[in-house]
């Protein structure tokens, strides 16, 4: 993370005081997960209603004329390594990515980093909503789309049979976290550095939008869900300003004004 995020000018240092302490916050993260977690669980048992609401989905994207998800599951089944590596990528960039950008701020950049977890803590527990009054099957679950479950065919799948699986609710499609958190670690990055390159950091959602729409685990709809979500909370959360200064290029120390004008009236 070190070459995008690498300021183009110096900064000031990180006010100390604003980085919240470590026991307290790794505490806050991870209770967030658990809830996520339990209140996906209690979501469960709707199946009927999720596949119902998968058509309605499924439909709907036609209706807008979005591109149909087989278009991208296409180009990711012309070789095996690729829908593999597709796969993966799904199974395992999606926490270690975000831990990993929580934590580079907590260290670099604590202000941000409240401000971070404050817009991620949001749009996750809004995100708890969506499967009690909208469960949705996933794409790789509806029969006549022509979409295989490319995680089962080719693995590694993170899934099990849904009726067996008690780490997910597989019914909760809509929104992905998938996208949403990729998304936020992207603006969270652009945000917080000012390196020329850090614009570059918008790959990671748009690779996990191709990933998780290409193995049919999500429509297009449930990441736009998601940036709506996201969008929201930045609306309501602004991220603090940050005040750069020159580097120190040998000049010497910086005389006040006062004492400048003092000089020249001897």
């Amino acid at each position: 993370m070190t070459a995008l995020t690498e300021p183009a000018e110096a900064e000031t240092e990180p006010d100390a005081s604003a980085r919240p302490g470590l026991i307290r916050e790794f505490l806050l993260v991870a209770g967030l997960f658990l809830v996520y977690k339990l209140g996906r669980q209690l979501a469960t048992g709707h199946t009927t209603r999720a596949y119902h609401n998968a058509h309605r989905v499924w439909d709907l994207e036609r209706a807008l004329r979005l591109p149909p998800e087989t278009a991208v599951q296409s180009a990711l089944l012309h070789g095996d390594t690729l829908v593999r590596v597709a796969n993966t990528y799904y199974a395992t960039v999606h926490f270690p990515a975000t831990l990993a950008f929580l934590v580079w701020l907590y260290v670099r950049r604590p202000a941000h980093y409240v401000w971070a977890r404050r817009v991620l803590a949001v749009v996750t527990t809004a995100a708890l909503v969506l499967p009690f009054t909208f469960p949705l099957a996933p794409p790789r679950m509806l029969a006549g789309t022509g979409l295989e479950d490319t995680a089962r065919i080719y693995g590694p799948s993170v899934y099990g049979p849904p009726a067996h699986d008690h780490l997910s609710n597989q019914f909760a499609a809509m929104p992905s976290l998938h996208f949403g958190w990729a998304l936020m670690v992207a603006i969270g990055l652009i945000t917080a550095t000012r390196s020329r390159w850090r614009g570059l950091w918008l790959l990671h959602p748009l690779l996990t939008l191709l990933v998780i729409v290409g193995t049919a685990n999500h429509y297009w709809l449930d990441a736009l869900a998601a940036t709506a979500m996201l969008g929201t909370a930045l609306a309501l959360i602004h991220p603090p300003r940050r005040t750069a200064r020159r580097a120190d290029r040998g000049t010497g120390p910086v005389v006040p004004r006062q004492r400048v004008l003092a000089g020249a009236n001897r």
